[in-house]
């Protein structure tokens, strides 16, 4: 029996850029939620997020044994380059897409899909929680002198 697809909706968020920057993930199978990632990356730009959104995918999707899956991602660029219509020239990315080529070519199946920012609502979530968390944590710190 052909195991069902995986989707996983994926954002990357910096705030500044570069800035404080997190990551969301949210994988579903069948309309259900199945698992939730929200990391802080620390300083990066939104690209940088968005590329280790994806990473953070595949490895969580490996982690589950899943075989088919589909990527759903608001960054056009992101998409673009892994479906081959754009060229990687920021040195910064290179070495995150193709380490998320090789991730992607471990999959039978492996579809990226660029859908509107509207779709991406609870990806987007997950990574302004990140962040906001973060930050927070951050204010709280005592000064160092």
């Amino acid at each position: 029996m052909k195991q069902s697809m995986s989707v996983a909706y994926i954002d990357g968020a910096s705030r500044g850029n570069p800035g404080h920057a997190a990551i969301g993930v949210l994988i579903t199978e069948g309309g259900a939620v199945v698992c939730e990632r929200s990391l802080y990356l620390g300083m990066a730009t939104n690209n940088v997020a968005e590329y280790s959104a994806l990473l953070e995918a595949f490895a969580v999707l490996r982690q589950m044994g899943r075989r088919r899956v589909e990527i759903r991602s608001d960054s056009e660029l992101l998409v673009r380059q892994m479906n081959g219509i754009y060229k990687v020239k920021a040195e910064g990315l290179k070495p995150l897409f193709i380490n998320a080529v090789r991730m992607r070519n471990e999959f039978d199946e492996c579809c990226i899909t660029h859908i509107p920012r509207a779709e991406n609502a609870e990806a987007d979530k997950l990574a302004n929680k990140a962040l906001d968390e973060a930050l927070k944590r951050h204010e709280s710190e005592p000064a160092s002198k």
